[in-house]
């Protein structure tokens, strides 16, 4: 997937901006896309070129004007080619992943920190998305949403990156007890 398609995919359901996108990515996209401001901005120019999104400007009176964006149907079809072609399987690449399988032999004590900090940040995201998913379903049930909501896709993607965070801390934390437990025999070696 290149940050085309996954741009293409966040201007679906409204106009934005490139601040406006910025902040959709950090909040929902990221839990399956992540992508800098200026990478954003850059991406907008080429799509824009291709013929794949329309701009216009929009005057605003107390602040300066600024382009907002929409698919235009050549965005469309390249979604549905996009769409079409295999997906690639995914696959972890995890600097601290290569710490734990380090573990034997590094100070274990700075890991157990980090895999906390870590663990803390995957509680605070898969919290986020649990308020994003409350925000989308409104007062209907989960089931209710998911057989009549108006769009799924955001939703799904926002269950998959709860899944993903609690999987992020549930690792971290098992990991942490593992390694705290260890520590006495550790020490006799």
């Amino acid at each position: 997937m290149a940050l085309r398609h996954a741009v293409l995919a966040a201007l679906l359901d409204e106009e934005l901006s490139g601040y406006q996108l910025a902040k959709a990515f950090s909040v929902g996209v990221a839990n399956f896309w992540h992508a800098l401001p200026q990478q954003l901005y850059t991406e907008l120019g080429r799509l824009e070129q291709d013929g794949l999104i329309a701009g216009r400007e929009v005057v605003q009176d107390t602040r300066p004007n600024k382009r907002v964006f929409t698919v235009t149907e050549a965005g469309l079809a390249e979604l549905d080619r996009f769409a079409a072609a295999t997906s690639k399987p995914s696959f972890l690449r995890d600097d601290l992943a290569v710490k734990v399988q380090a573990a034997d032999h590094i100070d274990t004590d700075t890991l157990i920190a980090q895999l906390a900090e870590r663990a803390g940040i995957a509680q605070a995201k898969a919290d986020l998305f649990e308020h994003l998913l409350r925000t989308m379903r409104g007062a209907a049930s989960e089931e209710e949403f998911l057989r009549h909501g108006a769009r799924i896709g955001p939703y799904l993607t926002c269950l998959r990156g709860l899944a993903f965070e609690r999987g992020n801390r549930d690792w971290c934390t098992r990991t942490i007890a593992v390694l705290k437990e260890r520590e006495p025999a550790r020490d006799q070696l």
